[in-house]
This record gives structure tokens, C-alpha cells and sequence, in this order.
């Protein structure tokens, strides 16, 4: 017989895999579906080397450990977890809603969407020669230090993100150059400290105008805004870009949900629930007022939404006080 999901979880970044766990927790059959060929979405495909530092028992962390304690997590549940495979439609049914994938049709009587932001591409360095230079010299992540070790690096960029990255780097690098077109950073306060206290050279406000290459070098040609002083030429070995990503709701805009949405994000109330009834969402992808784009938001919101779905469910049931109270060990 056709197996019925109890909760589906769409998405398997660190929100989505903390609401399998939860699901686990409360004995909920359960399905997590990621598009990706591995669990750990943005996080584990572009920041696998960045520091985490708002997550509560981890003064910092690396994203990819992260992702792997958490699968460590989740793996202590029968979940069945489902990669590589891309959700083209949701469809509600008298009984709960179909999901459609290009492999398989699955049943299920709720939803929990943790996609984030959709899909994800860079911001691209806006100059002729990019697309030539990417994977070698220019890069829009930092996905391996050892590939940075004893290099000149400049940093484009003036987010978390950017410091984020001219910190790792200045460990294995012989020199890093922070590159921003404004003179102040759009960043945490302590983010900033931290790069006024390290060895990082920044520059600002310039944003780069010209990248050359020979013989293994970059020549990166620096405009210093607004003026009409020549181009500061820097000489490394490599290019982080910085800009951020992105988004592309394509594929979800193609479900057969009406889903209320401000700026792509779903709206949700305070216990997750969206629009449309037995459809829930957590995560970067979702909106109310207070909500912090954080991987701890996330995890605060994935207990609530799957706490919301089983008591939809199951109303005689008791909810759990404290998670103690759901550990049988």
C-alpha cells in the first residue's frame, strides 16, 4: 500500500534537517526531500568553511561540521531522508496533499516548506573576462582553504559574508585585501571588530573595474568612487567575490498552492502555518514581524511548526513540555 506521510519536510538545510530531528522526536512519519545531491543546503554548497557563530553551544563552528552533526542528529530517527530530487508540485487532495517529484509521487497529510530563499546563483563580478576566469582565479565562495594556502588574495564585498571570508582566509593566506565600494560595512558589529583588530588590508571605497591574468597572476584594476583618479592596480593570485546570491522561486511558483508572499517570502503566522491550511514554512524563506534571517531562527521555528503539524494531527495527543520529556534514554 501506498505509504502516507505524516509531516514532509521540503528542504534539507540546517532549518530542514532540525525539523526532521524534531519529527523524529515526536514519532511522526516523516520524509525530508532535497533538491541538492547532499543535505545541508546553502551552508554545506557555499559556506562549507565559514565560522558560525549563532548557534547556541558552539562559540563557533564550521558550517560543514555543522551539517554533520546535525545528520549525526538525525540519523538517530527513522527518517527517510530523500536527495537529488526536486519538488515540481504540491496538490491537495481530500486526504492531505500529493508531492511530485520527477522520481516519485509521495502522500502526505502536512507540509513543512524549509527551502530558504529558493534556489541560489552569485552575484557575478561585472566585467567582460568573469565567466573565463571562475573555478581558477575568481571565485564566489570559499568551498576549500587549502586552496588558498601562501596566496594573495582581494576580497570584493562589505556584508557578513565578505568579513566572514577575509577572516578564514587571512589564517592560510599569505595576504588578504578587502575591496568595498562604500567606506562603511553592511555587517555585525562584532564582525567588523574583529577585522579592524586583524592584519586584513581594506580598501575602501573602491569597487574592481579590471581583472588581467598571466602567467598564473591577477592584475585587478581598482576605481575609487566617486572620482576620476586612475585605476589602483593590485597584484594577487586570487579573487573572492562577495555580493551575495541570488534567488529563484521558479520551481515553487509552479506548485498548485496559493501561498501569500511578501518580497518571495511566505507569509506565516506564529505557529508556521502559511496561507494555506496544513502547509507550513520555517526558515530564510518565510516572514512576520521580528524575523531575523538566522540559522538559530531556523532552528527555533522548526519544533514550532512540527509541534503545530502533529497537534493538527493528533489533537488528543499531549504535546511535549520540555525535550527531555520526548527522550526515552
Amino acid at each position: 500500500m501506498e505509504t502516507t506521510y505524516d509531516i514532509t519536510i521540503i528542504g534539507g538545510g540546517p532549518a530542514g534537517i532540525f525539523a526532521g530531528f524534531y519529527a523524529g522526536l515526536r514519532e511522526a512519519k516523516a520524509q525530508l526531500i532535497e533538491s541538492l545531491p547532499d543535505l545541508g543546503g546553502q551552508v554545506q554548497a557555499l559556506y562549507p568553511e565559514k565560522k558560525i557563530l549563532d548557534v547556541a553551544g558552539f562559540p563557533a563552528i564550521r558550517g560543514q561540521q555543522l551539517i554533520q552533526q546535525q545528520i549525526t542528529q538525525l540519523n538517530d530517527f527513522p527518517i527517510e531522508i530523500k536527495t537529488n530530487q526536486a519538488v515540481t508540485d504540491i496538490v491537495r487532495t481530500a486526504t492531505g496533499f500529493d508531492v511530485v517529484t520527477p522520481v516519485e509521487t509521495t502522500h502526505t497529510k502536512t507540509v513543512i516548506i524549509a527551502v530558504g530563499n529558493g534556489s541560489f546563483s552569485p552575484r557575478r563580478l561585472a566585467i567582460e573576462n568573469a565567466a573565463d576566469l571562475e573555478n581558477k582565479h575568481l571565485f564566489y565562495s570559499v568551498s576549500d582553504l587549502s586552496h588558498f594556502a601562501n596566496k594573495r588574495v582581494i576580497i570584493a564585498g562589505g556584508g557578513d559574508a565578505a568579513l566572514d571570508q577575509a577572516m578564514m582566509l587571512e589564517e592560510v593566506a599569505t595576504s588578504v585585501t578587502l575591496v568595498h565600494r562604500r567606506d562603511t560595512f553592511r555587517a555585525l558589529e562584532h564582525s567588523v571588530s574583529r577585522l579592524e583588530a586583524s592584519d586584513v588590508n581594506v580598501m575602501t571605497p573602491y569597487l574592481i573595474k579590471a581583472v588581467t591574468e598571466k602567467n598564473g597572476e591577477l592584475k585587478v584594476g581598482l576605481k575609487k568612487m566617486r572620482t576620476d583618479d586612475p585605476l589602483v592596480v593590485q597584484t594577487v593570485d586570487d579573487v573572492v567575490v562577495s555580493y551575495g546570491f541570488t534567488s529563484d522561486h521558479k520551481v515553487v511558483d509552479g506548485w498548485h498552492l496559493d501561498l501569500d508572499a511578501e518580497h518571495h517570502l511566505f507569509k506565516v503566522d506564529s505557529t508556521m502555518l502559511t496561507s494555506e491550511p496544513g502547509i507550513y514554512a520555517i526558515g530564510d524563506g518565510v516572514t512576520y514581524a521580528g524575523k531575523q534571517a538566522l540559522i538559530a531562527s531556523g532552528y527555533g521555528e522548526a519544533p514550532i511548526a512540527v509541534n503545530a503539524a502533529m497537534n493538527q494531527l493528533y489533537p488528543d495527543r499531549r504535546g511535549p513540555v520540555h525535550s527531555t520529556s520526548l527522550s526515552k534514554e
